[in-house]
């Protein structure tokens, strides 16, 4: 062996050596979370609002317990999310009380009164156990964290408002929803608990994976 080939074999060696932690740490994040396993490839992706960010869809319902124990952990994410993810929350809806809260959430919205009213009408579901079941309860709700009468009546029964309803109740076939709280990221991927993703800091630990995965496939630094 020449002096030239046994330099070459110690330097491809030593390029072995430096690579292969990488590749397999690669690999490890690769298989971590695995589609079929801890997420659902939707089979026709759905449309996202910026296609210039990777979106990430909360699909909750207020009258769900689960999603009501989900909000700490959902809103330390989104304060902390990074500036090319778009943050979506979606009213799941599949029955007629659903419908009704899916209109409260955005007649909310409309009026610019979601960062105040979100929380208030988790409480009155949940702890006060107020269902809101009807424009009565609801507007008395609106009325005691800021929002008047009048405006309340222009909003909650405008078009745009069941419009946005409307929308959201075709959509739940799209996104594959049939529980909450769900996850859905860049129109893609359905993300649920279950026996493969067994808490809700896991299935945020799956958006973050695929949020990473997006983000490659679009170039984004994330910055």
């Amino acid at each position: 062996m020449t002096k030239n080939t046994m330099i070459k074999r110690v330097l491809q060696t030593a390029t072995l050596l430096v690579l292969l932690p990488l590749a397999l740490s690669s690999y490890g994040q690769i298989e971590r979370y695995v589609a079929g396993t801890h997420y659902t490839e939707l089979a026709n992706p759905v449309n996202t609002g910026d296609s210039s960010k990777v979106e990430v869809i909360e699909a909750f319902w207020y009258g769900c317990s689960h999603c009501f124990r989900f909000e700490p952990l959902i809103h330390n994410w989104e304060n902390n999310k990074p500036d090319d993810v778009d943050f979506v929350r979606f009213p799941a809806l599949w029955n007629n009380l659903m419908k009704i809260h899916a209109q409260v959430y955005y007649a909310a919205e409309a009026l610019d009164a979601v960062e105040v009213l979100h929380e208030h009408i988790f409480n009155a579901i949940n702890v006060e156990r107020n269902m809101l079941q009807n424009e009565g309860e609801i507007a008395e709700l609106f009325a005691a964290h800021g929002v008047s009468q009048e405006d309340f009546d222009k909003t909650f029964n405008s078009f745009s408002v069941r419009t946005k309803v409307n929308q959201a109740e075709n959509r739940m076939q799209d996104y594959g929803i049939r529980s909450t709280p769900n996850m859905i990221v860049n129109g893609k991927y359905l993300i649920t608990t279950g026996e493969n993703v067994r808490t809700q800091q896991e299935m945020l630990d799956v958006v973050d994976f695929l949020v990473e995965k997006e983000r490659q496939a679009m170039g984004s630094s994330g910055e």
